[in-house]
C-alpha cells in the first residue's frame, strides 16, 4: 500500500514543476553513480584477472622459502614427503640470487633463478619463451633463458641463424673469502631463449640450471633457497599452506601465489575500492537533492497527509509512505544505471569499443569482467544511502499535526 501511495506521488504532476525537476535529476544523479561504479568495478576485475592470469605463468601456487636466512636444507626423503601430498601436482627446486650477466661491452643485474627440469611442467615460463627455446642445459653445459628486458638491457642477440650466444655470469659465494676474487664465482652459459610475461619480471629474472648455480655458489647438495609447488585443479591453496606449514615446522615458511605478490593485490585492492569510495561520494551528494525533493512534496501534500490522518492513518504509516518514495527514487535510479552499465559492458565484451590509448600495454582495450556482488553491492548502496536521505523528510511528515480546511 505505501508503495502505491509514492508511486502515484513519483507520477503525479505536482503544482510547483521544480519538484518533477529536482526528482528527475535525483533519479539521474544516482543512476549515474551507479553505473559508473558498476563500470570502474568491472574494469578493475578485468585487469586484476589479466594481471593474475600473467603472474601465474611465472608465480607457482605455492612457494616454500626457509623462515630465515638466503637458503634451507632438504633431503631427498622430505621432498619426495613433500611430493606425495594428494593435493600436490609437482614441485621444483629453486637456487636462487643476484648475479650479473656480463655480455661483451653491456652488463646487467639480474635475479638468477636456478631449476630443475620439472620447472617447464610447474609454470607457464616455456610456453611463454617466444625467442629461441626454453632450454636450462646441464651443470656443466648451463642455458640461459632471459626475460625479454633483461635481453634487451645485456644486448643479447638471439638469432636462429646463428648459433647461440655466450654470456658471462658472476654470482656471489656462499661462504665468502677475505679476498674478493673468492668472494665471486664466473661461469658462462648459453642463452637459448627469451621469454615475455609481464614488464616488472621480464626485466628482472633469468633462468638456468640449478645444479650450475649451486656449483658456482659453493651449495650443499641438500641446500636450496626454495621450493615451488603446482596444485592439483580446483584445490584450496590456503588449506594446502597449512597442511604444508605442518609437515615442514617453523623453520620454512609456506606462501601462496597471493602472498608471493601481496604488494601488487593490496595496491590493486586499494585502488579499486577508492574509485568506488569515491563514486559513493557521488550517490551522497545526489542524497542531498533527494531530500529537498522530498521536503517539497511533503509541504505541497500537507491536505493529502490531513485526509489520510483522519482516515486513520497512522503516523508510522505516512512515514512509511514517504520513506517509501525516497526508496522508489533511489531502486529507479539503480536500475537505470545498472542496466545501462551491463549494456555498456556487454558492447565492451564483444566489440572491445573503449580502447587503450598508447599500444604498449599487452593487450589493447579495457578488459570486463562482471561480479553478482559487485551488483548486489551497489544496487545496496544505493537504496541505503536513498533510505538514510529521505528518513528525516518522511519523520518530518509524520510528525506534523496537519488539519483538514
Amino acid at each position: 500500500m505505501y508503495f502505491l501511495f509514492a508511486w502515484r506521488y513519483f507520477r503525479a504532476k505536482k503544482s510547483a514543476n521544480a519538484v518533477n525537476i529536482i526528482a528527475w535529476v535525483t533519479t539521474i544523479v544516482i543512476a549515474f553513480a551507479t553505473c559508473c561504479q558498476v563500470l570502474v568495478l568491472s574494469v578493475f576485475n578485468g585487469f586484476e584477472d589479466l594481471v593474475k592470469s600473467l603472474y601465474s605463468s611465472f608465480y607457482t601456487d605455492i612457494k616454500i622459502v626457509p623462515a630465515s636466512g638466503k637458503t634451507f636444507t632438504l633431503t631427498q626423503e622430505n621432498i619426495v614427503q613433500i611430493k606425495k601430498q594428494p593435493f600436490v601436482a609437482g614441485a621444483s627446486m629453486v637456487a636462487e640470487d643476484k648475479a650479473l650477466l656480463q655480455n661483451e661491452a653491456s652488463q646487467s643485474v639480474v635475479t638468477l633463478k636456478g631449476v630443475d627440469t620439472n620447472y617447464r611442467i610447474i609454470t607457464g615460463v616455456a610456453s611463454k619463451t617466444n625467442t629461441g627455446t626454453f632450454n636450462i642445459g646441464t651443470i656443466d653445459d648451463p642455458g640461459l633463458v632471459v626475460g625479454y628486458g633483461v635481453q634487451n638491457a645485456a644486448d643479447i642477440s638471439m638469432n636462429a641463424a646463428f648459433p647461440p650466444g655466450v654470456v658471462t655470469i658472476i654470482l656471489p659465494k656462499k661462504n665468502k673469502g677475505i679476498d674478493a676474487a673468492d668472494a665471486m664465482s664466473e661461469g658462462n652459459a648459453k642463452t637459448n631463449g627469451v621469454f615475455a610475461i609481464q614488464q616488472e619480471i621480464d626485466n628482472q629474472y633469468a633462468i638456468t640450471n640449478i645444479d650450475f648455480v649451486k656449483r658456482q655458489m659453493g651449495y650443499a647438495a641438500d641446500e636450496y633457497s626454495a621450493m615451488e609447488i603446482k596444485l592439483l585443479p580446483k584445490q584450496n591453496a590456503a588449506e594446502a599452506k597449512k597442511k604444508l606449514q605442518i609437515v615442514l615446522g617453523n623453520k620454512f615458511l609456506v606462501k601462496t601465489r597471493y602472498e608471493q605478490n601481496a604488494g601488487l593485490y593490496n595496491t590493486m585492492n586499494l585502488e579499486k575500492w577508492a574509485i568506488y569510495a569515491v563514486f559513493t561520494l557521488i550517490l551522497i551528494i545526489a542524497a542531498f537533492t533527494m531530500v529537498s525533493a522530498l521536503t517539497i512534496l511533503v509541504l505541497e501534500k500537507k491536505k493529502d497527509i490531513g485526509i489520510l490522518r483522519s482516515m486513520g492513518v497512522t503516523k508510522a504509516g505516512i512515514q512509511k509512505i514517504f520513506l517509501s518514495e525516497g526508496l522508489l527514487l533511489g531502486f529507479a535510479g539503480a536500475a537505470i544505471g545498472i542496466v545501462l552499465a551491463l549494456i555498456i559492458c556487454m558492447f565492451q565484451l564483444k566489440f572491445h569499443l573503449i580502447k587503450i590509448q598508447g599500444g604498449s600495454f599487452l593487450i589493447d582495450y579495457f578488459p570486463i569482467k562482471l561480479i553478482a556482488t559487485d551488483f548486489l553491492m551497489v544496487a545496496g548502496a544505493a537504496i541505503f544511502i536513498s533510505f538514510l536521505a529521505s528518513w528525516f523528510p518522511a519523520y518530518k511528515a509524520a510528525g506534523e499535526n496537519i488539519g483538514l480546511k
